[in-house]
């Protein structure tokens, strides 16, 4: 068994629906098993400079259905040189840090593999709204940025049938068209544009716009991923090819934001309790991760060296949906 007493829990990277359910099970699953828990806030940053809490019972009250996240989080450059992760070793030293779970995505995960490579014990749980992550089939904030998106083409579709328009949607999704295909799929668009895909814009996005339109459509959505870019151009080449009015909605950050969904809230209060049982069990620098829909975990450099790729039966079925 482990001799743990006290840990500590960040989020770093960017904030995702669902953070705070998670950071809300890791401190009262701490403490129902006995444990000091300490919040440090504004990520790597507040770990350098010591912004670092005691967390009880009251502290996560009534944070659950707020997005974003209450421990808030930043980029900390200093925190990637060497002297930086020095000094969050001695950081967490002084507080008597027996172990850090780290709720972020990739690169909050290589910072806790650089501090783990430094003596210290941590637990990476898996939050950003892309997916990306390879070593899990699910991250949180994901579900609940896919409704969000969900339900600003449902409002987009009711303008563009008005008008009889096309509507390019840009979402976010920097190397990852998981929110693209998914929500491309759920609100029926013409076209979805991956950044794991090349695509020619006459074939995959002219071409079913047109076919459509002598079916009689009388509008069209192309989704666009962030990581593929450029809405406002493929909106204009598009208005100029077909003599559709056609415009751009680039939906930014407000993914990021909102209530999050059940399963959010669940599947986050599923990972920061076991984020505890690893660390009661004894176990040491793990990421957490959904398998087979299974709580798992896997050893830090292993979770960072795995791959996800886009779901090639979603990019199959989107293409026969689109006809």
């Amino acid at each position: 068994m482990s001799e743990i007493k006290t840990i500590a829990v960040l989020t770093s990277g960017g904030d995702a629906p669902g953070m705070n359910a998670a950071v809300r099970a890791v401190v009262r699953s701490g403490i129902y098993h006995g444990l000091n828990v300490l919040g440090v806030r504004k990520g790597y940053e507040g770990l350098l400079h010591g912004d670092i809490e005691k967390m009880t019972l009251r502290s996560v009250g009534d944070i659950i259905h707020r997005g974003g996240t209450i421990l808030q989080t930043a980029r900390s450059k200093e925190f990637t040189t060497q002297a930086g992760l020095e000094k969050a070793m001695s950081m967490m030293k002084i507080f008597n840090i027996d172990a850090l779970v780290v709720i972020g995505g990739d690169g909050s995960y290589r910072g806790a593999r650089d501090l783990s490579e430094l003596g210290a014990n941590v637990i990476g749980i898996p939050g950003t709204i892309d997916n990306d992550i390879g070593c899990t089939e699910y991250t949180i904030g994901y579900d609940t940025a896919m409704n969000t998106v969900l339900d600003a083409i449902d409002k987009i579709r009711d303008t563009s049938y008005s008008h009889e328009r096309c509507s390019v949607l840009e979402v976010m999704g920097r190397n990852a068209g998981w929110i693209a295909i998914n929500c491309g799929i759920a609100g029926g668009a013409e076209a979805v544009i991956l950044p794991e895909k090349n695509f020619d814009i006459d074939k995959d996005i002219i071409y079913p716009i047109i076919e459509g339109r002598n079916r009689g459509k009388k509008h069209y959505l192309v989704i666009v991923a962030e990581g593929v870019g450029g809405a406002v151009e493929i909106a204009e080449y598009i208005e100029k090819k077909t003599d559709i009015i056609t415009r751009a909605t680039i939906l930014g950050y407000i993914q990021r934001g909102g209530c999050p969904t059940i399963k959010d809230r669940v599947i986050a209060s599923q990972m920061g309790n076991y984020a505890v049982e690893l660390l009661l069990a004894g176990k040491k620098n793990r990421i957490i991760a959904v398998h087979n829909g299974k709580m798992t975990d896997f050893e830090i450099n292993e979770a960072l060296s795995m791959e996800k790729s886009i779901d090639e039966e979603l990019v199959r079925l989107s293409k026969i949906l689109a006809l």
